[in-house]
């Protein structure tokens, strides 16, 4: 069976005891942490520092996603910083083959997401380089959004292409609206790594959560 991921995110935790909300799901694979600058999206979440601060004290490794209107210069100083895995968007990147060569310099996973305006034939000039595509199924910005089941074709086209080429694959996200409702449609659309924030830490138990997640996706993919 495929492997899974599921990736709590951080911008649904309480932050004020952000230490004891990541040992709460330390059963997850990853924690997301969610970085927005309130200019490519308008919220402002973590800064640089900030960011170290967590990834330096997570026992999870870190997956990044960067919603910045400057990836290319800032990508790879999260890199630097220790991150599992960088994320940065398509549509704000003026170089992303670059970006993407400069985060694997630093050691981490490096990865491209794209918005549900985006098209998955927009990245093929990356796909070499990429370690992991991001298929936002919400819009970018604010966590709690609906999912946007008509991503799922996009989802599908690039697990299809993925699949269909030689050697290891790169892992696909999925981000926004996932819950035990729209987890194993996802699943079967073919996303491999998933982004929960209010469906974890909304839940009486997050680690109970973490793994109804992941066992309702393996189902979803076991039946197909």
């Amino acid at each position: 069976m495929n492997e899974l991921r599921i990736c709590p995110s951080v911008l649904n935790a309480d932050r004020s005891r952000l230490r004891e909300e990541i040992e709460r799901v330390a059963n997850a694979d990853l924690l997301h942490l969610d970085v927005m600058d309130n200019i490519f999206v308008p919220n402002f979440t973590f800064t640089l520092a900030e960011s170290r601060t967590i990834i330096e004290s997570s026992s999870l490794p870190v997956d990044v996603h960067l919603m910045i209107a400057n990836p290319d210069e800032d990508a790879p100083l999260y890199a630097a910083a220790g991150a599992a895995s960088v994320t940065f968007h398509y549509e704000a990147s003026t170089d992303p083959l670059e970006t993407l060569r400069a985060i694997k310099s630093e050691g981490s996973r490096a990865a491209l997401a794209i918005k549900p305006g985006t098209p998955f034939s927009s990245i093929m000039p990356c796909v070499d380089e990429i370690d992991m595509l991001l298929v936002m199924t919400v819009e970018p910005g604010f966590g709690g959004q609906k999912f946007m089941v008509d991503q799922m074709e996009k989802l599908t086209e690039a697990a299809t292409y993925f699949n269909s080429r030689p050697g290891s694959k790169p892992w696909l996200q999925v981000d926004g609206g996932i819950s035990l409702a729209t987890i194993a449609t996802a699943a079967r659309a073919g996303a491999d790594t998933f982004v929960a924030g209010s469906a974890v830490y909304g839940a009486p138990n997050p680690a109970d959560m973490v793994e109804s997640l992941r066992n309702t996706a393996r189902a979803a993919i076991s039946l197909q």
